[in-house]
């Protein structure tokens, strides 16, 4: 295996290729897809269409932020993302995160699964009157699942930077166009919102999507040029994506009013190719979770990544066909519940405890310096587990505040403190 590949070893200077302009690309092409729509789709009619486009502004910036820093840890160290949690929360510790990063890349991956065949079961309702719900669930998943066993990355990186991200520009344009230009924005934001969710519920909700890639971005930067070009890049590209697609699909919830589909809408309205373009993009996220699903747990067990691959496809494909889309949001709102707090720990290590510096040779070694207690940094779980038991206790006494920053707040500043009080 290269050395560039290995998880555990820092990628060398030489192979550093990554520009501002390459991550800015990445991320926005990640930040694209009916996946945010449908999300953004559950912020109104419960918002008034103001209220939720603060709350999509207020969550991006959030997220993007602490994405673009997450990212900034892979360029500093060279380390792919599991592989640098392991200064935080030791060699042995490391492994809680990693499977729970499959579990999440599990549930994406099924609603990426679910949300392409929603909408290509649409195209096909509309064009030629035939509807077969379950059969597009079952073809995607198998797409995405054959391009993960057989594993061009490279292929589908290219072709997405080079052609993939100027087709999607355009889809995503024609598809704003349309939905625009047909309604009239005065009278939706006009529109008094029914109730039901907080603005820090929104806040919650739309950093959750941002937060979601924490656990996988430092596998694209740590082949970054520099940290500041890899924060601008990733953090730009993924804001600009985010609100967009935020934006149109809380425009979409209150054009159909909950009577239609998200993609049968857009559709009806005249965006089938615009709808069918970002499908195909939609088509790489899918890849991306289940492929890096079987990474992260070939860190764990030794087994085949093509045969992992083979297994989790089959399971987000299931999981696709048996469970409704409407629970989704609790599935969003449990991720930052976990990943928010965690990764207050993990910045808080890297930039104000270890000031940046790691030693990369001591990465993998038993008994060496990140291996703590038996493997374990007690003090590393003990905030991370008071700050996931923080999020939950202001979602539920309250909520109007929003649980994302102040979980993620008090896991850095008791991890500071406990490793001051330490040394």
């Amino acid at each position: 295996m290269e050395t560039s590949y290995n998880p555990l070893v820092p990628v060398p200077a030489a192979q550093r290729a990554f520009a501002a302009r390459d991550a800015f690309a990445l991320w926005f092409s990640l930040g694209i897809g009916l996946l945010v729509l449908q999300a953004g789709a559950l912020l109104t009619p419960a918002l008034g269409l103001g209220e939720a486009f603060a709350a999509i502004l207020c969550g991006s910036a959030l997220g993007v932020v602490l994405l673009a820093a997450a990212g900034v840890v892979g360029t500093d160290t060279g380390l792919a993302a599991m592989a640098s949690l392991r200064p935080a929360l030791g060699l042995r510790g490391a492994s809680i995160p990693a499977i729970l990063n499959v579990v999440q890349l599990v549930g994406w991956g099924a609603f990426e699964i679910v949300v392409m065949g929603d909408a290509a079961n649409a195209l096909a309702t509309t064009a030629f009157g035939w509807s077969h719900p379950m059969l597009w669930t079952v073809l995607f998943g198998a797409l995405a699942t054959a391009l993960a066993v057989g594993g061009p990355v490279s292929f589908v990186r290219r072709f997405l930077r080079q052609w993939g991200l100027w087709l999607i520009l355009a889809a995503a344009g024609w598809l704003t166009y349309v939905l625009v230009a047909r309604h009239d924005l005065a009278s939706l934001f006009a529109r008094p919102p029914a109730g039901g969710l907080s603005f820090g519920g929104a806040i919650d909700l739309v950093v959750a999507m941002p937060l979601s890639w924490l656990p996988l971005i430092a596998d694209y930067t740590r082949f970054g040029r520099s940290s500041g070009a890899m924060f601008r890049g990733s953090a730009c590209g993924y804001f600009v994506a985010n609100v967009w697609f935020y934006g149109l699909g809380a425009i979409y919830a209150l054009v159909s009013g909950g009577e239609a589909s998200l993609a049968a809408t857009l559709a009806s309205a005249g965006a089938g190719l615009a709808l069918l373009l970002i499908l195909l993009d939609e088509t790489d996220n899918a890849f991306a979770d289940i492929h890096s699903a079987a990474v992260s747990s070939g860190t764990l067990v030794r087994i085949p990544i093509r045969g992992l691959a083979l297994g989790f496809g089959i399971v987000c494909t299931v999981i696709a066909l048996a469970v409704p889309l409407a629970q989704y949001q609790d599935f969003l709102l449990l991720i930052g519940s976990v990943f928010a707090p965690l990764f207050g720990v993990v910045l808080a290590d890297h930039f104000f405890v270890r000031r940046r510096r790691i030693e990369t040779a001591e990465i993998d070694r038993a008994g060496g310096l990140y291996w703590f207690t038996g493997g374990w940094r007690l003090t590393g779980f003990g905030a991370w587990l008071i700050g996931i038991a923080t999020y939950h206790a202001v979602s539920r006494f309250a909520p109007d505040i929003g649980a994302t920053l102040p979980s993620l707040a008090i896991s850095a500043l008791l991890f500071v403190l406990a490793s001051r009080m330490r040394r």
